[in-house]
């Protein structure tokens, strides 16, 4: 799936603003104005349109986790290095992983999509690449994660 529009549906899923989001990219030591952001969030077909690469979508994503859940201690020197190229495998973890989510919490939030996997269609994605129960993600599966995402989180009123 193409970067921006994951962050695009991320924003809108989790409600983040500008600044937050500027926020969280600057968590992760990557430095974008308001400006860039805009141009980022825009979709392909605009004018103005900025491609997020690979290394900028996954410092968003380790920002969100630590945005989220709190900085994680690691010993001094063992900075773990961007997981590239990155995959709809990877960006699922880690947004299972910004969001705390379980199992049970993922296969709901794809249910609130109308999108239904089984237990083990799904921890194939969390697999090694290598392992023989190791499975790619598909555009599908990560698109109606977030549409399930914004169901869950924009639509509790």
């Amino acid at each position: 799936m193409i970067n921006n529009d994951v962050l695009r549906r991320v924003r809108y899923a989790l409600e983040l603003n500008d600044q937050t989001m500027i926020e969280i990219f600057a968590l992760n030591d990557v430095i974008i104005e308001r400006d860039e952001l805009l141009h980022l969030l825009k979709k392909d077909n605009l004018e103005g349109y900025i491609e997020l690469d690979n290394e900028r979508m996954d410092a968003f994503l380790k920002g969100l986790i630590t945005f989220k859940r709190g900085v994680l201690e690691t010993p001094h020197g063992q900075a773990k290095p961007a997981e590239l190229p990155l995959t709809n495998n990877s960006i699922l973890k880690k947004l299972r992983i910004a969001l705390d989510f379980k199992e049970d919490d993922m296969l709901s939030t794809l249910k609130l999509a109308d999108f239904q996997i089984s237990k083990g269609e799904l921890s194939a994605f969390f697999r090694q690449k290598g392992h023989k129960n190791y499975r790619e993600c598909g555009d599908q599966i990560i698109r109606n994660f977030l549409q399930g995402l914004t169901i869950r989180f924009r639509e509790q009123d």
